[in-house]
């Protein structure tokens, strides 16, 4: 009875949450550009004076999780330090350079009846965004929404939970002080499950559209039991293929950057393809550097051979996303060999080829189907603050509305506007 009657409160007070934001997103569609604006750069300005308060909280929550053992991935995303507070701030100050994208003119013709049409850009509505060991999304999730027009419902991970309230409250100051509805940014202060099975099911049709931002796992649970649209990607199993063409130097600085900055991060490659023409030159080089960094090697058969210190790779390591210090390391015959194993354990969301040869970059492009592709670059690119976008709400690794990077203009729809002089149709 208890338990029955705890989850009615949490589906009541879900609901509560998801008409307040209905009401905010009417209002907000309509928001001036420089109100958005203004209550991002007080916003950012509230994150930086609230640096202490934000970092104690974040403390609270790494002590939290100190004796769980979980891997050094986690960690890494939960740790908030004052450079990434400073980030986090700075990021809100580039959505607000951007332009407005609600409102925008996408296209517009004329018919010969004299009928003239516009696509124009509005927003979603009301975005779900379910998240779990990053409080920096608390802030990138508020901003993106914010500035396309939508009210946002957040629910952090319980791991994060001290975090996110905390840059919550500073998005809120904003909001306030721009003259903005509060209930625009609103976060889901209970770590109970329920409130994320309260919004998968839409709120009676308040939330517009899910956000998972997250796990395997949690992608998988939002994806089979959403019942309104879901933008995700499921992992981040990232290739880099080196050919026999590309520049040593460059192969290695990039591959060592796709793999070691972050590793924990979606866009961190996983599997190391290289041209089997090029392994007498490109191989050691490439795998030293990345053993030097930490990096534990997972190579196929041929690849062991050539390099002492490799471990062997099962079937299950070209499947793996691994977040940390390993890589799957495979030859290949030239870039077709390439492009066969990269649709075949793809999970199309970023690739990477180092070439110098256009004509095997053409094929790259032309022949694999993920969401970013990327010519003598790293992976570690897919990100999309570095598309310029001021950031982004996930990388969507699916084909409908949004791909890619969901910055500001993925985060809005489109409507036609018909202005007629009287026409009637026959």
């Amino acid at each position: 009875m208890l338990d029955k009657l705890a989850t009615a409160d949490i589906d009541a007070m879900m609901q509560t949450i998801g008409d307040k934001a209905k009401a905010a997103a009417r209002l907000l569609a309509t928001a001036s550009t420089q109100a958005k604006n203004a209550a991002l750069i007080a916003g950012a300005d509230a994150i930086v004076a609230a640096t202490s308060d934000i970092l104690s909280a974040n403390a609270r929550d790494l002590a939290a999780v100190a004796d769980k053992g979980l891997q050094p991935s986690f960690i890494d995303r939960l740790t908030l330090t004052q450079s990434r507070i400073a980030d986090m701030a700075e990021g809100l100050r580039a959505i607000a350079a951007l332009p407005d994208p609600v409102g925008d003119v996408i296209a517009a013709w004329e018919r010969p009846n004299g009928l003239k049409i516009e696509r124009v850009r509005t927003p979603l509505g009301v975005i779900g965004v379910i998240y779990e060991s990053r409080p920096n999304v608390t802030a990138d999730a508020g901003a993106l929404c914010l500035k396309s027009g939508n009210a946002v419902i957040l629910r952090g991970g319980s791991d994060s939970l001290h975090s996110a309230k905390a840059i919550h409250q500073c998005l809120v100051k904003g909001l306030a002080e721009a003259g903005l509805p509060v209930d625009a940014i609103q976060i889901v202060t209970i770590a109970d499950r329920a409130a994320v099975g309260a919004m998968l099911s839409g709120l009676n049709g308040t939330i517009d559209v899910i956000v998972p931002r997250g796990g395997k796992s949690l992608v998988a649970r939002v994806q089979a039991d959403a019942r309104v649209p879901v933008f995700a990607h499921l992992e981040g199993l990232c290739h880099i293929y080196v050919d026999a063409s590309a520049d040593i130097d460059m192969a290695v600085n990039v591959v060592v950057n796709a793999k070691m900055r972050r590793t924990g991060i979606c866009g961190a490659a996983e599997t190391l393809l290289i041209d089997r023409k090029a392994a007498a030159t490109h191989l050691k080089p490439i795998l030293d550097a990345l053993a030097e960094r930490g990096c534990e090697i997972r190579a196929s058969a041929e690849v062991q051979a050539q390099f002492a210190g490799s471990k062997a790779a099962t079937e299950e390591d070209w499947r793996t996303e691994y977040l940390e210090a390993i890589i799957a390391v495979g030859l290949v015959d030239g870039i077709g060999g390439a492009i066969d194993h990269i649709n075949a354990y793809s999970s199309h969301h970023t690739e990477a080829v180092l070439a110098n040869d256009p004509d095997v970059v053409a094929r790259f492009f032309n022949e694999i189907d993920s969401a970013i592709l990327l010519h003598n670059a790293s992976t570690q690119f897919a990100d999309g603050g570095e598309f310029g976008m001021g950031g982004e709400i996930g990388i969507s690794t699916g084909k409908m509305h949004a791909r890619g990077p969901v910055g500001i203009e993925q985060l809005t729809s489109f409507k036609y506007r018909v202005h007629g002089t009287g026409q009637i149709r026959p």
